[in-house]
């Protein structure tokens, strides 16, 4: 155990991450050494923010907590924290369960760590906050919680309802950032496109977007997790038209069949989405789409599950991601159907999805040979540099190897000529 040190493990979402960072800033704020996802936790302190979405992320949260109990036994870790979506769903069964633990908090009560410490939480100023992402890049949680009731879904569960911030903080945070060196943000929320509707019963997203554009130091502007129903249709002249905001927008569409959508509680049609995606591209010429999409919720059949095949190969999304159904205790699902496709079902469906969607992401890297792309530098590797361009977030998505001799500054954005596809990635050389 190493006095005055803080580990602050984060599971789960972006989002979450947001939340570890100030609660780094506040440590780092009373003279501790904060380090962040140490691969060996040995801190007079230790938090885990945990993730409760689905079954697999609990039991990754769980084992994690398991084995930091561990290295708090043989003495390796002081006090042991934990906090986040896992918690906030099951704090009674994991105080009975895991007794070793020195406290749990939920998803909105961890500032009080700090007070049961003896220190603090300190409100201002907006900058309270200890980056974990290279120097050049933020997430900026514009909201939390959510108001949708999809029924599958145990988010709503964790978080509570929608709760814009006000427009004039999230600017103060993202010139704050800005003066930090940030150059790229990535708005989050549970759903981005639902910003303002409860604080200024308008959504406000477009206007937020060309906002922060105005930000002198921030050079990209990336829109993450927007839903497809009452989808602001301005936010679609914020893309084409600010030359900071990539053209990049993450949507997750869930599926496509008719009766499947109807049993998620998606209150969106297959007609509608298909007029959305045309709508976005023809708007917004060259935007590269992210969506999520789920296989084996209630009601899959295996005519419906071809007919969501048939649609990725029709729209060919440039970004993909895809997970199977989750039983999740709680929500509406839980409560009104039946776990009824089989676990092999579903994972053989995710399978046949991915590698269909796998072939259409060669695809796409192949048509960028032969382009010249603005490319930010992530890192440096032996013999090259990692970027990414407009269409390329961070951990998620492929990434630009730039091959040269030359010295390169991280952060920096160059122009790069693609000149080849290597699987998801491409390889680049400078212009």
């Amino acid at each position: 155990m190493k006095k005055n040190r803080v580990d602050v493990i984060t599971m789960g979402c972006s989002k979450n991450l947001v939340d570890s960072e100030h609660l780094m800033k506040q440590f780092a704020s009373y003279g501790y050494q904060v380090v962040h996802d140490a691969e060996i936790p040995e801190g007079e302190i230790v938090v885990i923010n945990t993730c409760g979405f689905i079954e697999s992320a609990r039991e990754e949260s769980i084992n994690a907590i398991l084995q930091l109990v561990e290295g708090k036994k043989e003495g390796r870790i002081g006090k042991l924290f934990v906090m986040g979506c896992l918690s906030e769903r099951y704090m009674e069964e994991l105080q009975a369960e895991i007794p070793e633990v020195d406290r749990f908090y939920g998803k909105f009560n961890w500032k009080e760590l700090l007070a049961d410490i003896g220190k603090a939480y300190h409100t201002t100023p907006a900058d309270l906050r200890l980056l974990s992402t290279p120097d050049h890049y933020a997430y900026l949680k514009i909201a939390e919680g959510c108001d949708r009731t999809c029924a599958y879904c145990s988010i709503p569960l964790m978080t509570g309802k929608y709760q814009s911030r006000q427009m004039e903080e999230i600017l103060q945070e993202a010139k704050s950032l800005a003066t930090q060196g940030v150059k790229e943000l990535q708005l989050i929320a549970q759903d981005l496109t639902y910003y303002g509707i409860d604080l200024y019963k308008e959504a406000k997203l477009p206007q937020l977007v060309r906002e922060l554009c105005k930000i002198d130091g921030i050079e990209w502007v990336r829109l993450h997790y927007a839903y497809p129903n009452h989808f602001p249709m301005e936010l679609l002249d914020a893309i084409r038209e600010e030359p900071k905001v990539c053209k990049y927008l993450d949507i997750a569409l869930q599926h496509i069949n008719d009766e499947v959508l109807s049993s998620m509680r998606r209150f969106v049609t297959r007609e509608e989405t298909l007029a959305l995606i045309s709508t976005i591209r023809e708007r917004v010429p060259g935007i590269y789409l992210r969506t999520t999409l789920m296989v084996g919720h209630p009601g899959e059949s295996e005519e419906a599950f071809e007919e969501l095949m048939d649609f990725v190969r029709t729209v060919r999304f440039e970004r993909m991601g895809a997970f199977s159904y989750s039983h999740e205790e709680g929500t509406y699902a839980y409560q009104h159907y039946e776990d009824e496709v089989p676990a092999e079902v579903k994972q053989e469906r995710l399978d046949r999805l991915m590698a269909l969607q796998e072939e259409i992401a060669f695809e796409k890297a192949e048509e960028l040979v032969g382009t010249i792309q603005k490319v930010i530098i992530d890192r440096a590797s032996e013999g090259y540099y990692i970027g990414r361009s407009q269409y390329d977030s961070p951990d998620v998505d492929p990434e630009v190897l730039v091959v040269t001799d030359e010295e390169l500054t991280i952060g920096d954005f160059y122009d790069v000529e693609i000149v080849e596809a290597d699987g998801f990635d491409t390889i680049g050389r400078l212009v």
